[in-house]
This record gives C-alpha cells, structure tokens and sequence, in this order.
C-alpha cells in the first residue's frame, strides 16, 4: 500500500474507532484484552485490502460476543466462525456464494444422459489429460463450473474444448466470453479464436452494460445468453459477481476461470479465493476442476513461480513470517546463470540504472514504429500494438523511489505532468476508466502516435480486430504505460517483465506470483540489498 493509500485507511480507522462505540454505546478500552478499538483499526485495515474478515483469538471474541456492535441484525459487525466481519459484507458474501453453489447443484438444460456425457468427452477430449477431461464432462452436468489453475496449465485450450462440447449437444447455445479488463478480455478472445471464431468476448462491465455505479442488465433485464465464460476471475469482487449473478438468467451456465494465487480484487470481496475454502470446495465437488499439470516451459520463471504458489495454496507451517523470507531468498540464489529469471539485488533510494537503460531503449523502439510512415498500413500499427508487449516494468505502488511515478518522471521528464500533447510518440497509455461510447475499457493499453499532422492514441480493444485510433481530447483519464502497478497489468502478458519490489510491500508473495506470471520468456527482479520479498503479515 502507498503512502496515499495508508493514509485514507488510518483516517477510516480512527473515525470508525471513534465513532461506532459511542453510537452503540460500547467504550473501547485500547490495550484491553479483546481491545475492541484495535479490532475495528484491522478490520478497516483488512477492507482496504479487499479482505472481509479478520481471524479473532479465543478473547477477542468473547469480547466482541459480549459487545453492542455484533448484537442483532442492526449491527454493524458479525461474528461467524471465530472471525469478524463488517455484516454488510458478510451478508452480500453468504448470499453471493448460495447462488453460486446452487448453480453447480443444479443440471443444465437438455443435460445429456451419462452415456453421453461420456461419448462427448471421448469425442472432445482427444490429447487432454484426467483433469482437462473431468472440465468437460463438469460442463455437461452442472449449472456452474470453476476451473483453476496456474499459468501454462492448459486452461484456455480445456475452455474450447468444454465449448466445443456443450455446443455439439446444444448447437443453438448462445455464449459469451468476458473478463474484468479490456485486455484481458483481448487475450481471451484471441486464444479462443481459432477454435471458436464466431463468439464474442468483451469486459464485464461492457457486457452488464455499466452506468457508472449501476448496470442496464439486471434480473428485470437479464442477459440473453444460455452459457458466460468469465476468465480472471481472481479479478473479480463480491460487488460485481453480485451483479453479474442478477443478471444472469437462473437457467444460463457460468464457467469460472482463474488461478487463486494471483492478487484478489482491489475492491472488497475476493470471490476466487472465497470459493477456495474447504467447505466450499466441497459443496461444488465435481463442478470444481484443478488442473495440475503444466503444459508451458517457463524455465525458472515456472519454478519460482510454482515455488510461490505451493506456498499460497497450502497451510503454511508455524513460524511462517519468520522463516518464509529467507525460504524465498535462498530459492532466487540458486538461479543459475543463463536462466530466465534474473534477480538484482538493489539501492532502494533510487531506481536501477539497468532498468533505467531497457525502458530508454524499449521507448526509442516504440518511437521509430509510431513514426507515421511506419504507419501507412494495418500491418504497421499492429506491429506497433504487438511491440508494447515486448517489455512490462511493474511495481506494486505508484509513489517512492520505485514506484510507477519515479519510473515515468525519469523517462517522460518535466512532460509527464503536462499530458499526452507533450509525451514522446511511443508513450505507452493506459485508459484508467470505461468510455462505452469510444468502445474503450479500464484498464486498456494503447501507444501515442502521429496521424494525418496530429496526436492521436491507437488501442487494440477487446471485442474488436481493429485498430482504434482516438484523439488525446476524446480521452481526459489517459496516464502514461511506461511502468503498470501489479494490479493494473492482471490479465496482460510480455516478452519480458522487470519487476520493482520494495521490501516492505504487503502481500509479497501473491505480487510477485501475479508479477512473475506475466513473463511469456524473461523476468527481472529488482530487491533492495539485503532484504528479498517477505511473507504475508499474520493478519492480512
């Protein structure tokens, strides 16, 4: 969390420690066992992070079951399980997930017969393994399926063939693909394409039909189609599943997708890893499907990052945030030369000269193809759009010495304030908010380029083979892509990613896992000198 982010969240805390005991009459002793002040402070700490809950010591929650504020349905805390939760959230949470799990309960229309379910997983599962095959047969029987895994996987590929499968027993089924960022939704669309070349893919919030904090699609106006694929759904929050589940018909199917160990939703509500809970897990049964085994050669990228998510996925041992730290520190050691995961060790006070030197160098690359001349034809502007995946610097903040504004005042200069009229052509962009009537998404990438005598920004967006060109005056909410937090590059992948990790960010482990995972070939981490990337705290 940055600086600004820490302090709107200790001013959160200290208002609600304030103000929620004096309004249900309840002092808060601080430094008192079952110190309810300390407990509001981390439970407004744990919602900035996009964490509903907070796990409470045997005192605690004594303390909290004896308290105004977790008694009767008007409070505005719950305590469940031995863990405190904001009841609005935690409402929202148990009826999201009733709605999901009844889904998997339930068959799918025309649900073929298991004789079959097994000729069309013999007939479309040629070449898949046990658990790709399990995946098809999943979407024969239930309502919902959740297909998981880590990256090279195979998740894609098994995707298609569950369609191709659901299609050959229901030839008019009408799909949709869709995912929460435009590129992302790109992605998806691009790797189902040559397999299903008529189906449309789009973000989530473009096909709910987003006005601002509200959506044209609900239950009153539901979404006509009979099967969703949601891809990166590790992406998506309670608030938006919520959304997505009203406006879905009650008779559609929804699939899924994601790896639980990447960075959960920056807003409340980490859907993926909700469904990840033993008891969850065993509600869905056979509508959930793991794919274990790895089908893509990453080299060291692939073995640090199924290091880390060994480490995700399963109970840590006792001691973990001592001992995790240096567990991680050895295993970048042992790279050996020649491997495609490169580890410099760093001065946190400024930001590495290698790193400085590859972006200059990737930027004079985008400058000389954005050169108009180089942009006479399509060919030119989408080898210009396939050149910004070549090189990806991430970082999990925006400020600090190595943070995402550091890296652009040191390649855009005095310019970066003054906006895209006064960037270098080559500047990568990012549109930061969803513009439906420019067919733009949050969180698409585009380059500033030259055409006809003016600037203009050309984007690749989801849902749509061709170029857009747009003008820096259509766009006010564009920044510089130079460098992407780790969160805003979820869903996008490159040639080669350097990766800033300051030692004292939070939840190290899923930022580098999601960092590391969008090396296609080569992947560069940057720590400070002494210190590598250190375990989650205890109460995150």
């Amino acid at each position: 969390m940055n600086e600004a982010g820490s302090a709107w969240v200790d001013a959160l805390a200290a208002s609600l420690v304030e103000a929620l005991p004096r309004l249900y009459h309840c002092p808060a002793a601080p430094g008192q066992p079952g110190d309810l002040a300390g407990l509001l402070a981390a439970l407004s700490l744990a919602l900035a992070e996009g964490q509903l809950e907070i796990p409470l010591t045997a005192a605690e929650q004594a303390a909290v079951a004896a308290s105004p504020l977790a008694a009767g349905e008007a409070s505005p805390l719950v305590l469940a399980e031995g863990r405190l939760a904001w009841r609005r959230w935690h409402q929202q949470r148990q009826g999201v997930l009733q709605q999901l799990l009844q889904r998997a309960a339930c068959a799918p229309p025309e649900a073929p017969a298991p004789s079959a379910i097994a000729a069309l997983v013999e007939a479309h599962g040629d070449g898949l393994d046990a658990d790709q095959q399990r995946a098809v047969a999943a979407v024969l029987r239930h309502r919902l399926v959740l297909l998981e895994g880590g990256p090279g996987t195979g998740k894609t590929s098994t995707v298609a063939r569950m369609l191709a499968a659901v299609r050959a027993q229901r030839p008019s089924c009408r799909i949709h693909l869709a995912a929460p960022t435009g590129k992302a939704a790109a992605r998806l669309r691009s790797a189902i394409a040559s397999a299903h070349p008529d189906l449309s893919c789009s973000t989530l919030h473009r096909l709910l039909e987003s006005q601002g904090e509200r959506f044209r699609r609900h239950r009153h106006h539901p979404l006509d189609l009979d099967l969703l694929v949601v891809d990166e759904v590790s992406m998506v929050d309670l608030a938006l599943m919520e959304a997505l589940l009203d406006a879905l018909p009650e008779s559609a199917q929804l699939v899924l997708v994601g790896d639980g160990a990447q960075l959960p939703p920056v807003a409340p509500g980490p859907v993926l890893l909700e469904l990840q809970r033993p008891e969850q897990r065993l509600a869905l049964a056979e509508a959930a499907v793991q794919l274990r085994t790895g089908y893509r050669n990453a080299g060291a990228i692939a073995g640090l990052a199924a290091w880390l998510r060994s480490q995700l996925t399963s109970e840590p041992p006792p001691g973990t945030p001592a001992g995790h730290g240096l567990a991680l520190k050895g295993q970048l050691a042992l790279l050996k030369a020649g491997a495609n995961l490169h580890w410099h060790p760093s001065q946190p006070q400024r930001l590495p000269t290698l790193l400085v030197e590859r972006l200059r160098a990737h930027q004079a690359q985008l400058q000389q193809l954005s050169e108009p001349e180089h942009l006479a034809t399509p060919a030119g502007a989408e080898r210009l759009l396939a050149r910004l995946e070549q090189c990806l610097v991430l970082s999990p903040v925006r400020k600090g010495p190595w943070g995402v504004d550091a890296v652009h005042r040191a390649l855009l200069g005095e310019g970066l304030e003054r906006g895209p009229r006064h960037w270098p052509l080559g500047t990568p962009v990012l549109c930061s908010v969803n513009q439906d009537e420019l067919g733009l998404a949050n969180g698409d990438l585009g380059v500033l380029v030259e055409r006809q005598g003016e600037r203009r920004l050309l984007f690749a967006p989801a849902g749509s083979g061709e170029p857009l060109w747009v003008h820096p005056a259509q766009l006010p909410a564009v920044q510089p892509a130079l460098a992407l937090t780790v969160h805003k590059a979820q869903g996008s992948e490159a040639h080669e990613v350097w990766v800033l990790l300051p030692e004292s960010e939070r939840n190290c482990d899923r930022l580098l896992y999601t960092a590391l995972t969008r090396a296609r070939q080569q992947a560069h981490l940057i720590t400070t000198p002494h210190g590598s990337p250190s375990a989650n705290p205890a109460r995150a």
